[in-house]
């Protein structure tokens, strides 16, 4: 987290990494969730929260459809912390290959409006 917050992490700004990948993992929702109908997607809000030792990453997905849009969000907050972990990996992995501290934690959907126009997911 220290490196991350002074902008210190050699592949780059994993926030703005992580930031595309939800994006684009949000418009590709219906790829790698089989069952997910494709539809046109409105909005994509990404947001980050950094804590002391800690990132919450929240999505936002606005769509007009008679499908819910929660998938895409999920799916959105889950690549951008995997992205995160990936360019972020190598200063923690331990002498046996190992990441001990890191953890993708609560990945839920905060809040579904009825009729499939927005979702939000979080972690």
């Amino acid at each position: 987290m220290k490196l991350l917050k002074e902008g210190k992490i050699e592949k780059g700004d994993p926030i703005q990494i992580a930031s595309l990948a939800a994006i684009q993992a949000v418009k590709s929702t219906p790829s790698s969730l089989l069952l997910c109908h494709p539809f046109p997607v409105e909005a994509t809000n990404v947001e980050f929260s950094k804590g002391p030792d800690s990132i919450t990453v929240r999505v936002e997905v606005t769509a007009e459809s008679k499908t819910g849009v929660e998938m895409e969000a999920l799916n959105g907050v889950s690549c951008a912390l995997l992205n995160i972990w990936d360019v972020v990996k190598k200063y923690e992995k331990d002498e046996n290959g190992q990441y001990p501290i890191s953890r993708i934690e609560d990945i839920y959907v905060v809040r579904k409006i009825k009729g499939g126009k927005v979702a939000r997911g979080s972690k």
